[in-house]
């Protein structure tokens, strides 16, 4: 009987809640960087530039701490500092940790040089880490891809097609942009099994030599696209989802970039079309007008 309880509360202790909201798949945590504090690395990658420096200071407030009152133990461990006095012992600290050695305060015992020598370790191997963390954290690559808010369904050259806009606000150079879009959504299986399958969605145009300025995506809704003969009613009762991944190389910081999007079953509209963002001036030259990006229009 024990060991039947121990055994359901590790099953317990393992158990990740999936939920639902507006028609999102999301896990309480996902994504944010407190949910990392089992994986210190990963947290202080995704942990905000204000946590970063609080936690950087936090640290070395407590090394310089720690080791100060390392220095108090015993009597005339330093030098010109005054006897028992825990700021001298500190300021002492600190400038052991920085190398600074301003000359003034030495230690004078084989006991504090053992202090320093550790210290000095300490100060080496902490310097180093929080510099590749920097250096980390300043050479993620990000992007500033927009999506439209909306993906629409409606008619393009006799066909039914699922339609959205992504648009490059950087306006450098993505090259070899690829996108993947698919759809997600609840299926039975033939055995009467509940399964959450994903599709691949072929588009007309998957790839881009170079993505610098907008992207209309398209997807033929034809006899093998798995959108065919759905509605927006089956959309919302199979809790669908598109899933859009967008990758290819920054030009700028020759690496590879990365962004993704989703719509879901409320965010598809229906017999509705993009309001054109391409214009043409008197002199016969070409300006796109991104106040209308999201915009969408009843098909007349």
């Amino acid at each position: 009987m024990q060991l039947f309880s121990r055994t359901k509360q590790k099953q317990k202790s393992v158990r990740v809640m999936i939920r639902s909201q507006n028609g999102r798949f999301f896990m309480p945590g996902m994504g944010l960087w407190h949910s990392y504090w089992r994986d210190p690395y990963h947290l202080l990658l995704a942990i905000p530039w204000q946590g970063f420096i609080c936690l950087s200071a936090l640290l070395y407030l407590t090394i310089n701490l720690v080791f100060a009152i390392a220095y108090l133990v015993g009597d005339d461990n330093i030098a010109n500092a005054q006897p028992g006095s825990f700021f001298d012992a500190f300021f002492f600290s600190v400038q052991t940790f920085a190398s600074i050695g301003y000359g003034a305060m030495y230690p004078q015992t084989s006991y504090a040089n053992t202090c320093v020598t550790l210290e000095a370790f300490t100060s080496l191997v902490s310097i180093a880490m929080l510099t590749g963390l920097a250096f980390a954290r300043f050479s993620h690559p990000t992007t500033r891809v927009l999506f439209s808010r909306v993906a629409v369904i409606t008619t393009h050259e006799g066909i039914p097609t699922l339609i959205f806009r992504a648009a490059n606000q950087r306006h450098n150079h993505i090259l070899e942009a690829q996108l993947r879009v698919y759809l997600i959504r609840e299926e039975v299986s033939a055995e009467g099994k509940f399964v959450l399958k994903i599709h691949d969605l072929e588009l007309v145009r998957s790839r881009s030599p170079s993505f610098i300025a907008t992207w209309m995506v398209m997807h033929p809704i034809n006899e093998s696209s798995p959108l065919y003969g759905m509605t927006a009613e089956s959309l919302l009762a199979t809790k669908s989802v598109i899933t859009i991944s967008l990758s290819g190389l920054d030009e700028t910081l020759a690496q590879m970039v990365h962004a993704r999007h989703l719509y879901t079953a409320e965010e598809i509209l229906w017999n509705q079309q993009f309001v054109d963002i391409i214009y043409r001036t008197s002199d016969g030259q070409r300006y796109i007008d991104y106040s209308y990006f999201h915009e969408v229009e009843e098909i007349a």
